[in-house]
């Protein structure tokens, strides 16, 4: 296969993506074990892809305009067939599941995301050692977050739609991780948020990248990046910049169109290029903090993780420029067609994702 055909295949596949590249947050699952035996879980989740997923299994028929009202009936009498989809596994053997409406939020306001809380619960066998789940009513990627009332910190797991977790440790009954554990689990999150999750952030690195196939523009924008998010990650989280991810996901979308366009239009580092990198790091660092934010973090925690989670980003970031200048440009980053073969297509192709991410996100906020 040449070179152009597998840029036109891989063109396609990007415009063919799921835009929901970076949709951590949409759904979120909380499961918390008790000193009575017992577990409860409560699933975050969208209102209306809920109630609609479920309408068909439940003989519900479709309505256009949800309110809270319907959605909670839906929902109530759907309670048990929303159970079946749940899976909490002790040491393999599988608990059962009791599943409620605790809240359902559909504010008037366009500007405040709807969201529907759901409370499952069930019995803990004595002498457990270890627990997973799996959740079967979401596609995207998500978090889940496992605690022990009895002791321990919260640990974390990202899941692919109904993919089965890995195993949680009751704490109570095996030893605790060691502070090298935990680190480690939060380094592995921030890489696994940007390969292989975070689809947005790597198509920005490759903006990045194929400005130029000379190490000191990547070089001084790759720094001017990483300073960047790293600040407003560490200010996010500690409560002092705030803004909601209906605004923050278009930008960062934007972002990845607008160094994709430059790309094409420039094939030098202009004076203004690494400050709106910058920039765009500042934006792309409150998204990474949105994604740490849903981990539920103590208060002790907070400072290993970030240090830990923004070490994870980077060397996803590094990995990233790497597969790419050892998969293409280190063989032909210093052919007359290289501009024109590789990096006008695959910027096109870039761009085009990114305006496409952009208007799917103004609308579905």
């Amino acid at each position: 296969m040449t070179v152009r055909a597998i840029l036109i295949v891989s063109m396609l596949w990007l415009l063919l993506l799921p835009a929901g590249a970076h949709e951590i947050g949409t759904s979120n699952v909380r499961l918390t074990l008790h000193s009575n035996q017992t577990w409860s879980a409560e699933i975050t989740t969208a209102p209306t892809a809920l109630a609609n997923k479920i309408g068909p299994q439940a003989s519900q028929p479709r309505v256009a305009d949800l309110n809270a009202d319907i959605v909670r009936t839906r929902l109530t009498a759907a309670t048990q067939i929303i159970a079946d989809y749940i899976e909490v596994r002790f040491d393999g053997a599988v608990s059962p599941v009791r599943v409620s409406v605790a809240q359902v939020e559909m504010p008037d306001d366009n500007a405040l995301p709807a969201f529907v809380v759901l409370r499952a619960e069930g019995p803990v066998p004595a002498l457990a050692k270890a627990l997973t789940w799996r959740y079967g009513l979401v596609y995207s990627t998500y978090a889940m977050v496992f605690s022990d009332d009895r002791g321990g910190s919260p640990v974390t797991q990202w899941l692919d739609g109904d993919a089965e977790s890995k195993p949680f440790p009751i704490l109570a009954n095996s030893a605790p991780p060691s502070r090298f554990d935990i680190a480690a689990q939060y380094l592995i999150l921030g890489f696994e948020h940007i390969v292989p999750e975070g689809l947005d952030h790597i198509l920005f690195v490759l903006g990045i990248f194929l400005l130029t196939p000379r190490l000191k523009p990547i070089l001084v924008q790759v720094t001017a990046f990483t300073v960047a998010h790293s600040v407003t990650l560490g200010l996010t989280m500690y409560g002092v910049l705030s803004l909601p991810s209906h605004i923050i996901e278009p930008l960062i979308s934007l972002s990845i169109a607008y160094v994709a366009i430059e790309n094409i239009v420039t094939q030098k580092l202009t004076p203004w290029r690494p400050v709106l990198v910058f920039g765009f790091g500042l934006i792309h660092g409150m998204g990474f903090a949105g994604a740490l934010a849903e981990l539920n973090l103590p208060r002790g925690e907070i400072i290993p993780a970030l240090i830990s989670f923004n070490i994870g980003i980077e060397l996803a970031q590094l990995a990233v420029i790497a597969a790419a200048y050892f998969a293409v440009s280190f063989w032909i980053g210093d052919k007359w067609w290289y501009r024109a073969r590789v990096v006008m297509p695959v910027c096109a192709a870039i761009a085009a994702a990114g305006l496409f991410w952009t208007v799917q996100r103004i609308l579905e906020s």
